[in-house]
């Protein structure tokens, strides 16, 4: 569904009924550090790599330039690198760059499918996925020692994905298609057993700064189309945050809990979009063409 471009430059979004305003328009949060940043996957010509673009918009600064595959950025705990999955090898590995540009390194060096890495708030440790065992398992890496621990253990055929931290550091939000097709599950990082908290299946779950909710995405109502929700850990209950008539994914909230990011369809290939959580206001971030997905938000400086 195409964008209908409105009056002061903001884009009106027919098919929804509500507003998308060009970056432009202001209304971005702002972190501690200054400007929110985001790091994003984009493919052009081809090629897919690492982006950096600020939230209220501007032109993207390339952060890989690879000819390999790059993709699944998330900012280190203290925001000086980002970390990533790449075939460079001609096997998916994870890798860290610089935020400010740089020769990326490898984290870790193997033989195996290693892949959707997410940092400890503290730093120390990184949860990842790996089949270096034979099945996929959610793993848990301490960045000083290289002391590994398997977290998950999903049977002999398991597709997990998307591990997350919560800001404590107590907990793992993650997907599994463990026994009841595709489903969110969070995890004590101590240990235990995980616990599902998805009623209708979904993907890509990422913890609220406070902890207390999760956004994910809801294959709801149909094929073409999905819907990212909001899942009250405390009291069970579930609200839609979006519903446009397109695929929208990779939902992740802003360190100040008032919007999340995602990517969505709805102009037609995917493209990175913002909305604020107390109205609904959305503004679209990326313009350059080429899909461009997995947005994840600059830490704030504490």
């Amino acid at each position: 569904m195409p964008l209908a471009r409105g009056a002061a430059g903001t884009l009106l979004l027919a098919a929804v009924g509500s507003w998308v305003s060009s970056p432009r328009d202001g209304g971005v949060t702002r972190d501690a550090a200054g400007a929110a940043l985001l790091v994003y996957e984009r493919e052009a010509e081809g090629n897919r790599d690492l982006y950096v673009v600020p939230a209220a918009g501007g032109t993207p600064r390339r952060l890989t330039t690879h000819p390999a595959t790059d993709g699944l950025p998330r900012w280190t705990a203290d925001a000086s690198a980002v970390v990533f999955t790449s075939n460079r090898t001609k096997n998916w590995q994870l890798w860290s760059v610089p935020a400010g540009g740089g020769e990326p390194s490898r984290v870790r060096t193997n033989r195996h499918t290693e892949w959707q890495a997410d940092e400890s708030p503290d730093g120390r440790k990184l949860a990842f996925l790996s089949n270096q065992d034979g099945p996929e398992v959610l793993w848990l890496l301490e960045r000083g020692t290289g002391a590994e621990r398997a977290l998950v253990r999903h049977g002999e055929r398991p597709t997990l994905g998307n591990p997350h931290w919560s800001r404590d550091g107590s907990r793992i939000v993650f997907s599994s298609n463990w026994r009841r097709g595709h489903q969110i599950y969070v995890i004590e990082a101590a240990g235990g057993e995980a616990k599902r908290i998805s009623p209708g299946g979904g993907c890509e779950p990422r913890f609220s700064p406070d902890g207390r909710k999760v956004a994910y995405v809801g294959r709801r109502p149909s094929r073409d189309r999905s819907q990212i929700l909001e899942h009250d850990l405390a009291a069970g209950q579930e609200r839609v945050l979006v519903d446009w008539p397109a695929l929208n994914y990779d939902p992740v909230y802003s360190p100040d809990g008032s919007e999340i990011a995602f990517a969505s369809t709805i102009g037609g290939g995917y493209e990175i979009y913002r909305q604020r959580l107390a109205d609904g206001r959305a503004w679209r971030v990326t313009f350059a063409g080429g899909d461009a997905r997995y947005p994840d938000y600059r830490p704030a400086r504490r």
